[in-house]
């Protein structure tokens, strides 16, 4: 990046000095075991030739561990010695994050494969944890079976990753078979490339943004009237947005989230493996409307094939259009907690996704301490559908739609018992009813309907009585309940509402970045509470609300969702009186 005061701050987040010691970093040095050469070479060989960044701190952690494995004690030190920060702060880094594995001096390190088997709502009522039960004695001990958070492939339940490769509707003989294949890389999946997007028009609408053909004013106009909103869970208008960033002073900067850890969400997967450039083209014309002078995409470090898929069409991009703003692809490390925008940009810069406190907002003071427009994919990805109709005096597919009172398109994961698994782009307000009887083929032969996730894993639940209610932004707020990234997970009466909302809390203790007492011993007590034969009500009730009320962000915030509804809604599972919901609107 040009702007000389952006670089000053990304060489100040590496300095972060500790506070005041009796001891010196030199006494301290001159104490230690001197580091070995093949360890400053491993170093060295993860920075790439690059000039040391503090702020691309996780990505050296990737290429160290993808090199060798896992991260070697010594091979930490050396990278804290080259980027000159403490080992201490390197290493709470690395920890952090799931998916580094930390090998201490004179410890083994973990075997050369790992399969992780998914074990989040959609897999784990599918079998994962039966699944990788199985695997753990088949498999033997070269291999390590490990069960983790949800992959985003809810629709294929369950799912194995052998290595980086997806194992779908996966059994003991498939992932036994993908294993001994040998194949551990996911195959860069059919999407729309750059030559093929351009050709059918792609781009025309940026072109004329950025030639001053149409005007800023009149692009956020358009997603004004259509009411675009934020499609990552929060639902902020997103033109709004975009005019408070664009009234800081400059330079501004971008941050677009995939991270989409959100149990039973998948949907930027799904646009991102088949159209990307659209998600590329709005994001350039926000930077062009907003005067962005940098743009950091976070992806999860669970879609390789799409990562690598992103970077080459990122190239094509740039080659064509060789001025535009720097772009950097930053890839996650297995912490559901940066999906929250600030807890993501901590990332970014290098830290532990640890959220901040508000204000100030990121809009105001974000990445690299500039204001920063953050968006998710999907809502980019609507931009240039809303925009080129609307300019040319045409119905616009967004907001011509929509059912029971609401506006607007919605994506849809919808995964669990029904027929047809997968994204559907339909009204928004559509009930699950409809959704399910229209569009998923109805429930799986033999399954009726009991309940369903609304909102993913943290959206609350309700019973199939209530599967009239509009699905949409402020339609579930009376019921305890949030649509967030429109999640749909749908359950039957062989599935216990206990069940799943014990798994959704497990998931949150599992994820909790541990920095506030609501949230880190909250879900953890509320967890061990929930086991229980009967639960007791007025005790987890009293939980959940502290936890809401006193969390830092929006896990804590929401984890308590899935428990309270099962004690407004499924009361008989857990032993306690529930409460009439029928006059409830």
């Amino acid at each position: 990046m040009s702007t000389s005061m952006i670089d000053e701050k990304q060489r100040s987040a590496g300095a972060r000095p500790g506070k005041g010691s009796r001891e010196s970093s030199a006494d301290r040095a001159r104490r230690r075991e001197p580091l070995p050469p093949s360890a400053r070479l491993a170093a060295s060989a993860a920075l790439a030739g690059e000039t040391p960044r503090a702020d691309r701190l996780i990505e050296y952690l990737h290429r160290l561990q993808d090199e060798h494995g896992a991260l070697f004690a010594d091979h930490l030190a050396a990278l804290a010695e080259a980027l000159q920060l403490a080992r201490a702060e390197v290493y709470e880094v690395a920890s952090f994050y799931h998916h580094f594995d930390i090998v201490r001096a004179g410890e083994a390190a973990p075997p050369a494969l790992t399969v992780r088997v998914c074990e989040s709502l959609g897999c784990a009522m599918a079998g994962g944890v039966e699944l990788a039960a199985s695997l753990a004695t088949r498999l033997g001990a070269d291999v390590r079976v490990q069960r983790v958070p949800c992959v985003g492939r809810c629709d294929s339940a369950p799912v194995a990753v052998v290595g980086q490769k997806p194992v779908l509707h996966a059994d003991a003989d498939s992932v036994a078979a993908a294993v001994a294949s040998g194949e551990r890389d996911e195959p860069l999946p059919d999407a729309i490339r750059f030559d093929a997007y351009r050709a059918a028009g792609g781009y025309r609408l940026w072109q004329a943004v950025r030639s001053g053909e149409i005007a800023g004013d009149t692009v956020i106009a358009a997603l004004d009237a259509a009411g675009l909103r934020g499609l990552g869970g929060a639902g902020f208008p997103a033109a709004r947005k975009w005019r408070t960033v664009a009234a800081q002073p400059a330079p501004r900067l971008m941050a677009v989230n995939i991270d989409e850890g959100e149990p039973g969400t998948f949907k930027d997967r799904h646009y991102l493996e088949t159209d990307p450039h659209r998600f590329i083209e709005g994001m350039l014309i926000a930077t062009h409307v907003v005067g962005i002078d940098g743009i950091w995409i976070y992806i999860r470090d669970e879609y390789p094939a799409l990562r690598r898929l992103l970077a080459g069409e990122l190239d094509r991009v740039r080659a064509a259009w060789p001025d535009l703003s720097p772009i950097e692809l930053r890839r996650g490390a297995g912490a559901y907690v940066c999906g929250e925008e600030s807890a993501m940009i901590e990332s970014i810069e290098g830290k532990r996704g640890m959220p901040r406190l508000r204000p100030p907002y990121v809009a105001e003071v974000g990445l690299f301490g500039r204001p920063t427009l953050e968006h998710n994919l999907e809502t980019l990805w609507w931009v240039r559908d809303i925009v080129a109709p609307a300019l040319a005096g045409g119905p616009d597919p967004f907001a011509s739609r929509g059912r029971n009172g609401r506006q607007g398109l919605r994506s849809f994961s919808v995964s669990g018992r029904v027929l047809r698994p997968g994204v559907v782009v339909t009204d928004a307000g559509i009930t699950l009813r409809e959704l399910v009887d229209e569009h998923c083929g109805g429930m799986l032969p033999g399954h009726e309907l009991y309940g369903y996730f609304p909102g993913g894993a943290s959206g609350g639940m309700l019973p199939a009585r209530l599967a009239d209610v509009p699905l949409d932004f402020d339609t579930l707020g009376a019921y305890g309940c949030f649509i967030g990234s429109a999640a749909i997970v749908v359950f039957s009466q062989f599935d216990r509402a206990r069940v799943l909302a014990e798994n959704a809390m497990e998931f949150f203790a599992h994820e909790s970045c541990g920095q506030c007492t609501p949230c880190r011993v909250g879900t953890a007590k509320a967890a061990e509470l929930m086991k229980q034969p009967t639960w007791d009500a007025a005790l987890l009730t009293e939980l959940g609300t502290l936890m809401m009320d006193a969390s830092i962000c929006g896990l804590g915030q929401a984890a308590p969702n899935p428990m309270q509804s099962v004690l407004r809604f499924f009361p008989h599972e857990v032993g306690v009186a529930g409460e009439n919901e029928e006059g409830a609107a």
